[in-house]
């Protein structure tokens, strides 16, 4: 029995795109309670799951979806929120500059 150990290999877009999941599923978890504006940051995590799904990889279209969650920060009320999804805006940030392990 011969298995197939050929990985796809990862190209930037690709990992790009994993940090950035990675990155909604923590601030999914960061706003499960209630507080003013959840509406707001729950109608950016749909837009953002929706980017995700796609095949191509715009970066300026994940650019445009980290200014509107900035936005979406700043109007939100709760202030431990506030300090945990500044958090998260940084990680998506970092995610969207992150590039391929170089061997």
């Amino acid at each position: 029995m011969i298995k197939n150990t050929s990985k796809k290999i990862l190209n930037d877009i690709d990992v790009k795109r994993k940090a950035v999941k990675l990155v909604v599923t923590h601030l999914k978890k960061k706003v499960i309670s209630d507080f003013i504006g959840k509406d707001h940051i729950s109608e950016w995590i749909l837009k953002i799951d929706e980017l995700l799904i796609k095949d191509e990889f715009e970066v300026k279209e994940y650019f445009d979806l980290k200014k509107e969650l900035n936005d979406v920060i700043e109007r939100t009320m709760d202030e431990e929120i506030r300090f945990k999804l500044r958090d998260s805006w940084v990680s998506l940030g970092k995610a969207l500059d992150k590039k391929m392990k170089q061997k």
